[in-house]
């Protein structure tokens, strides 16, 4: 694992453990010889991340559609600006450049992109890990509702082990290093394994 793809809030959010947070997490993307690949921007816990990966020396690529946001939040003191024609080329150079995935809380755009990367990782599209940092239980009622579409018959048992979370940034990031692909099988009820291999 050499670089990690981070998701996360424009904005700093209520709580001050987010911050905090992803200050931490920035150090440990660091201290573990990795290298950051996130957004783009200079505010809210993207910034934080990317900040604090660049102040303990490390490597951080910024991907950014050209002329969608204003200039001022863009990172300009980045290893690597990266600017992309729109969002979908976006999150594939993201995903094309890391090697594992994790979400700090963020709003509707941050979800997005946590959920293409699991959706993508049950269609057996990619095996990168993906981790959700779980501050403050902030994911805890996306896991609830995860678990609540196996119950009702959407989402199958094996593929809650696709996101791995953890409330501590060294903690999720050791647990990533650590992550096997599990044998995820047939998605869909209604077809045999032979079926669903045509």
């Amino acid at each position: 694992m050499k670089r990690i793809c981070v998701f996360a809030g424009s904005n700093l959010g209520t709580h001050p453990d987010y911050r905090q947070s992803a200050v931490r997490l920035g150090e440990e993307i660091v201290k573990n010889g990795l290298e950051l690949v996130y957004g783009g921007s200079k505010v809210g816990l993207m910034g934080e991340v990317a900040n604090k990966v660049l102040e303990h020396g490390g490597r951080v690529i910024g991907v950014m559609p050209t002329g969608l946001f204003r200039g001022e939040l863009v990172h300009t003191d980045l290893s690597e600006l990266i600017e992309v024609k729109d969002m979908h080329e976006r999150k594939a150079v993201m995903g094309k450049l890391a090697d594992a995935y994790i979400a700090l809380p963020g709003g509707l755009g941050t979800f997005e992109e946590l959920f293409e990367a699991a959706s993508w990782s049950q269609l057996g599209i990619h095996q990168k890990p993906i981790g959700v940092l779980n501050i403050a239980d902030y994911y805890t009622p996306l896991i609830g509702m995860i678990e609540h579409a196996v119950n009702a018959g959407f989402v199958k048992d094996v593929h809650k082990q696709l996101l791995i979370a953890a409330s501590d940034a060294g903690t999720l990031i050791q647990k990533l290093k650590q992550y096997r692909p599990p044998t995820l099988g047939n998605k869909w009820n209604q077809l045999s394994e032979s079926d669903s291999k045509v």
